[in-house]
């Protein structure tokens, strides 16, 4: 949060020796240690008071989505019961038909073969 350096620091400490003193310089930086914890623990109730507002919000604003949705399936829903009854109602993509099945092509069944000749010599 803040960008203070080591030579920062060296100089803060430096006028707060002489400014405060030696002798009390151990019971100011324990107040200044309360101080800084104090802070801390407000900016972190703070944040994490952000943090609820914004997660409330978030969820408010699901609650409404899943809210829309549900509207339209029931919708859907009634839609398809009242055409049972009738002509069937399109609600959502056409449907995709399957491919139908090729059948093999039929053969002719082969053609007679030619009777044997009684005509051959058997010698």
């Amino acid at each position: 949060m803040f960008d203070i350096g080591v030579t920062e620091l060296l100089v803060i400490l430096i006028v707060a020796v002489v400014v405060i003193g030696p002798k009390d310089l151990p019971l100011a930086m324990r107040t200044a240690g309360r101080w800084i914890g104090k802070m801390r623990r407000m900016s972190a109730h703070f944040r994490s008071g952000i943090d609820a507002m914004v997660r409330e919000a978030e969820l408010e604003e699901m609650e409404k989505k899943w809210k829309a949705q549900n509207e339209e399936i029931m919708r859907r829903s009634a839609a398809l019961t009242e055409a049972e009854a009738g002509a069937p109602v399109m609600t959502g993509p056409p449907p995709v038909e399957a491919p139908r099945p090729v059948a093999p092509p039929v053969e002719a069944p082969p053609a007679d073969p030619a009777p044997p000749s009684k005509a051959s010599p058997d010698v």
